[in-house]
């Protein structure tokens, strides 16, 4: 399982022409899943994204987490986090989860995220438009992988 954590003053998805969601200050956070990921790598990644130490303290110091700044999380599923492009030009996306194993650990993962903070989403499979205003800016991938 990728995370792509970006640190936003805000962040939007439109589906379909019109606003599915919006957040204010927090993380923008887009997920990739892949064939081998469990409960325990989007529990393990939720609690990370929570408790990165990436907002500014007082001092402008990168010391808060999201739960220290009370921040909002906007959670967009994209699977071309898996992408394989080391041969050709065209990426392969093979390593990615097929909607049926991938669906439930997304759903895992909002609710894993969703114990700490607010949590808004775009539509798993859904072709969106995602805004946002980076903060810093501060864009930061963690791999499950590397956690466990």
């Amino acid at each position: 399982m990728k995370v792509l954590i970006q640190r936003v003053s805000s962040a939007s998805v439109r589906i379909g022409g019109s606003e599915h969601s919006r957040i204010g200050r927090g993380l923008l956070v887009l997920l990739g899943i892949g064939h081998g990921d469990s409960t325990m790598d989007a529990e393990s990644l939720a609690e990370k994204c929570v408790n990165l130490r990436i907002f500014d303290d007082e001092n402008g110091k990168m010391n808060l987490s999201l739960l220290d700044v009370k921040g909002e999380i906007m959670l967009v599923s994209q699977f071309t986090l898996l992408a394989d492009c080391r041969r050709g030009r065209r990426p392969s996306y093979s390593d990615a989860a097929r909607p049926e194993q991938a669906i439930p650990l997304y759903e895992k993962f909002i609710l894993a995220l969703a114990k700490f903070a607010s949590v808004k989403t775009g539509v798993f499979g859904a072709e969106m438009e995602v805004s946002l205003v980076n903060d810093g800016p501060v864009t930061i991938m963690l791999d499950s992988a590397e956690l466990l």
